[in-house]
């Protein structure tokens, strides 16, 4: 018994299929975003190799961390303190989860708007990629600056002797409006799909 053939694809007409190709002009888009993975990387090693150096003396690499993480102790430091420390290691998990963000957009933008890469079956395949959409791609999204906004209000609350009270209210108002927002997409996102799977079950 012969199995049917499936259907062929009908050419497109020049001007669809031009408007369709487009999709390609984003590609140098996420190249960049790759680029810019590749600046986090180099970012989270210095950072670290400093914590390191100042871990087993070095003023340098010391007086390189306090800078970088906003630590304005008027203190002599010789140091490092178990604030520094973990004003360090929150800075280093939140370019971790910067670049968690940017695979997110790379890879699940490509798939959804440019290309599929045709991952079904490879070990290493995202297990949120195989049901990714643009509408489950932007309450990830949404999810994770919650998270990334999170550690920067637990540093910034950390370190709150070196920072106005009006910088403290504003990080705060400023990550319930992203909490708020990330709850307003998912509850919207909820109603689309329960009106779609209503409307398909008529």
């Amino acid at each position: 018994m012969s199995t049917p053939e499936s259907p062929k694809a009908r050419p497109m007409r020049p001007l669809p299929a031009f408007i369709f190709a487009s999709r390609w002009l984003q590609l140098p888009l996420y190249l960049g975003l790759i680029a810019a993975q590749g600046v986090y990387v180099f970012h989270f090693w210095i950072e670290l190799v400093h914590l390191l150096e100042a871990a087993f003396g070095s003023q340098t690499a010391l007086q390189a961390l306090v800078t970088s993480i906003g630590y304005k102790e008027t203190a002599n430091l010789t140091s490092l303190n178990e604030t520094i420390i973990m004003l360090v290691v929150l800075a280093l998990i939140d370019v971790v989860m910067i670049s968690n963000l940017l695979i997110m957009v790379i890879v699940g933008g490509y798939e959804t708007f440019v290309s599929r890469m045709n991952l079904e079956g490879h070990p290493d395949q995202p297990e949120w990629l195989s049901h990714v959409n643009a509408s489950v791609l932007k309450v990830k999204l949404a999810t994770a600056i919650i998270g990334i906004s999170s550690i920067h209000l637990l540093k910034t609350f950390i370190n709150a002797a070196n920072y106005d009270v009006k910088v403290l209210m504003w990080q705060t108002i400023i990550h319930v409006v992203f909490l708020f927002s990330a709850l307003a997409i998912a509850y919207t996102d909820k109603l689309l799909t329960s009106t779609h799977a209503s409307g398909t079950d008529h």
